[in-house]
């Protein structure tokens, strides 16, 4: 038939289709629709929960423990979704058949050792939170940004380009300008010193351990759960959300404070019913932002997901300006732009990732589709 055999022709026709199904474009608009899904979940969660766990603060409330338990309660409502997405939908498994899975008891020590990591990081940042103002917090809060990049350097191979340490100088810029503001309402009391340091160390030390069950997480993903679907992102909040539980609501006890509760929620400022409501809420907008988050791990990366939840922390001074009348000044504005800076810089980079991706697929396809010319020439 020619100079070329025909296995061989099938072979580069087989190569052919196989880049033209790998061409990312449609694959990128749908990865970017979810990084934008995730995005807003984390925000909109992030931002409804901190409202919430400052009204319950406001209003009567100071159990420590049940504050960082309402972080993994909601658990539940996250079950069905799961069962939904099940591996019987070939379309959400992207698994390879022949991939070694790990065994019942590997997946069982990845999901108890990130959820004992959240359940102390919750239990230091409501220590933290108790203690120290709010700007102050956010201020701490922020290191975790330099937390994540250390541990995802060494853990993931995270590449620190300049737009993304641009990205890290602004957000942390931007966090850090909220101690300044000395016309916060929780500016005006001055916590005792013992309190201070107490919770300067509680959100310092749990910074830095979520930091670290970020990138372990991301680690967990690529190394041993190596599951490509969504199914896989509720899973790990589920089973990591329920020993967290576990664990706190253990300490909840142990520690007597579930005798007060219902004191609590008798002296509670906006009355009964209103706590209760307070309570399921911020429950369920931490699920949400705990969707957000683990999505984000999965879909880009531990640090991204940290860089967005940085973005956060100046959105709180509108919202309380907007809900708590707090007074918005200059700095907190400055704050705003900062952060939305710091997050184009970061989402820039993935353009450029993404960009050299496309590039790439279309150089092997060209190859492609050049080499099948010759050899029909060759005919």
């Amino acid at each position: 038939m020619g100079d070329v055999e025909e296995p061989e022709f099938t072979s580069l026709v087989k190569q052919l289709d196989e880049g033209n199904d790998a061409t990312p474009r449609p694959g990128n608009k749908k990865r970017w629709a979810r990084m934008v899904i995730y995005t807003v979940f984390v925000l909109f969660g992030q931002s409804g929960a901190t409202l919430l766990s400052r009204l319950y603060y406001n209003e009567g409330g100071h159990s420590i423990f049940l504050s960082a338990l309402l972080e993994t309660i909601g658990f539940p409502i996250l079950i069905p979704f799961a069962l939904y997405f099940s591996p019987k939908n070939l379309f959400t498994d992207n698994i390879p058949k022949n991939d070694h899975q790990p065994s019942f008891l590997i997946i069982s020590i990845v999901y108890i050792f990130l959820g004992l990591f959240q359940a102390a990081s919750n239990v230091l940042y409501a220590i933290g939170l108790q203690n120290l103002p709010v700007s102050t917090f956010s201020l701490i809060s922020a290191t975790q940004l330099a937390f994540n990049a250390f541990f995802s350097f060494f853990l993931n191979a995270q590449k620190i380009t300049p737009p993304i340490l641009n990205s890290l100088i602004l957000l942390s810029i931007s966090s850090a300008l909220l101690i300044f503001d000395s016309n916060s309402e929780d500016s005006k009391e001055s916590p005792k010193r013992r309190e201070l340091v107490l919770g300067f160390s509680c959100t310092l030390i749990a910074s830095a351990l979520y930091s670290l069950m970020l990138s372990v997480t991301q680690l967990s993903f690529h190394k041993i759960l190596k599951r490509e679907n969504f199914r896989t992102v509720l899973n790990i909040i589920i089973y990591q959300s329920f020993v967290e539980t576990s664990v706190v609501l253990m300490a909840l006890f142990a520690s007597g404070d579930w005798c007060d509760l219902r004191n609590e929620m008798r002296s509670f400022g906006l009355g009964k019913g209103s706590y209760l409501v307070v309570i399921v809420i911020t429950a369920l907008a931490w699920q949400v932002f705990s969707v957000g988050a683990v999505g984000l791990i999965f879909e880009v990366s531990s640090l991204f997901s940290n860089v967005i939840s940085t973005v956060g922390l100046p959105i709180m001074p509108i919202l309380g300006a907007i809900f708590f009348h707090e007074k918005m000044d200059w700095m907190k504005v400055v704050s705003i732009f900062l952060a939305v800076g710091g997050f184009a810089s970061y989402v820039y980079q993935h353009y450029l990732d993404d960009s050299m991706t496309e590039k790439g697929d279309g150089i092997v396809e060209v190859v492609s589709v050049s080499s099948i010319e010759e050899h029909e020439i060759s005919f």
